[in-house]
């Protein structure tokens, strides 16, 4: 098997394993997309906006789960940041954190997972060019857009 098969095999467990345990709860399962969430407020990424939506997204009845490009923890950080430590700046279980390989951005790996959970998604990314193959991303609701009005968080769930 090759080094890129073994690769996208082992990347398939990982968001197979991110879909279980989001899908455990009772709570509506909702993904977030940390890359696009991290940048609502301001021109400059912020990890305490990603905190702000899944505090509201908790306080509203869902259980979210967070996706991140292999880049976020430069952009946030100035270093590489993996799924626990992104875990601990979001106060959540590392199990609801994924970090996509390097080289990947997340958005297939969020369509994907959301797909298999039929989860909506918490962005601001229209996925126009994932449409085809991720129809629901055209669907009403399926993708939840927010943002800030002054200092206030507004998501439209």
């Amino acid at each position: 098997m090759s080094p890129l098969a073994i690769g996208v095999f082992v990347l398939g467990l990982l968001i197979g394993a991110l879909v279980l345990r989001v899908r455990r709860s009772r709570r509506p399962a909702v993904l977030v997309d940390g890359s696009n969430v991290m940048y609502w407020r301001g021109e400059t990424p912020d990890i305490r906006t990603v905190r702000q939506v899944i505090k509201r997204l908790e306080a509203d009845g869902f259980r979210p789960g967070v996706m991140f490009d292999a880049n976020a923890g430069y952009l946030l950080f100035g270093r590489y940041t993996h799924d626990r430590a992104f875990a601990k700046h979001l106060n959540l279980p590392e199990k609801r954190v994924m970090v996509v390989p390097k080289g990947t951005q997340a958005d297939g790996h969020l369509l994907r997972a959301a797909a298999d959970m039929n989860a909506r998604i918490v962005t601001n990314d229209r996925f126009r060019d994932w449409a085809d193959r991720y129809p629901f991303v055209t669907e009403k609701g399926r993708l939840i857009r927010g943002g800030y009005r002054g200092n206030r968080l507004h998501l439209k769930t």
